[in-house]
């Protein structure tokens, strides 16, 4: 039994390490950033730069009705939050803020447009962006290199 206890505390202090972590927390990135970036693709215009689809607000008027902002205001915010936010997150640059503002867009979007959602989808978003905002972007992230600069 020493021999199995041992050999998982080896293992735990493997995994606890800095490489690994700072690789799980790049995954973690990508795969939140993945998420918001593909929802923003589908509110764009095929082979324009940034231009948002006009049936955008049609939908945003009809669909997530629920919103309390007119689509007019709501559409542009959500294309750049889900284009800027992804893409800090990528690089690790501001991520604790990056994915707190995905976490509220999380909110907004469960409470006001998709309240039967949140188990499985919504709180998988919601625990990859509290990861991140507590841990922030790990060692391979933009963060971690203007930490060392800073010191």
């Amino acid at each position: 039994m020493d021999r199995i206890v041992a050999f998982y505390d080896r293992g735990v202090a493997l995994a606890a390490g800095r490489i690994p972590e700072a690789v799980a927390l790049l995954l973690l990135r990508v795969a939140l950033a993945g998420v918001f970036w593909r929802s923003g693709q589908t509110k764009l215009l095929e082979g324009g730069f940034l231009q948002i689809d006009p049936s955008q607000y049609d939908l945003f008027a009809s669909e997530f009705s629920g919103l309390p902002l007119d689509p007019a205001i709501a559409v542009p915010i959500t294309v750049f939050a889900e284009h800027v936010f992804p893409m800090l997150l990528l690089l690790g640059i501001a991520t604790r803020f990056s994915a707190g503002a995905l976490l509220v867009m999380t909110l907004v979007i469960q409470f006001f447009v998709f309240p039967d959602a949140w188990w499985p989808v919504h709180s998988l978003w919601a625990a990859m962006a509290a990861i991140l905002i507590v841990r922030g972007g790990g060692l391979f992230s933009l963060d971690a290199v203007a930490a060392r600069l800073r010191r």
